[in-house]
């Protein structure tokens, strides 16, 4: 079981953002800007390519609800979209909003959030949902 599949099972704690019966959103704990948010499927693959046709499109339109509200919570001149996968091998989006290109360079120095930051940002972006 992933580290992701123990967050979806309520096993670690997060800072939950939305969660659908498929996918689920969460703030990045490493986050390299305020609103850094994850996008996961509940199903655990490791390689986001290996989800079926329906199951990826159904995640990019649940990524694209979520940049939506991380976009009115943290306007910015878009929200970035990245899929790496290879530090938890569960599939994953990183939703960043961006000022910048250089937003978006996992390299940078990652912000250090408290708890009462972290669940500041996530009440801001669920405030904002709109499923």
């Amino acid at each position: 079981m992933t580290i992701f599949s123990k967050i979806v099972a309520g096993e670690i704690p997060c800072y939950k953002i939305a969660e659908t019966d498929k996918f689920f959103a969460f703030l990045d704990i490493n986050p390299l800007v305020k609103g850094h948010t994850l996008v996961i499927p509940k199903q655990e693959v490791d390689y986001i390519f290996d989800l079926s046709d329906e199951d990826l499109a159904g995640m990019q339109i649940f990524a694209k609800i979520i940049a939506g509200a991380i976009k009115r919570a943290f306007p910015c001149i878009k929200v970035g979209q990245a899929v790496l996968g290879l530090e938890v091998p569960h599939a994953h989006i990183h939703l960043i909003p961006m000022q910048s290109e250089k937003d978006m360079l996992f390299s940078n120095p990652k912000l250090k959030l408290t708890p009462e930051e972290f669940e500041e940002i996530a009440s801001k972006i669920r405030a904002e949902i709109k499923l």
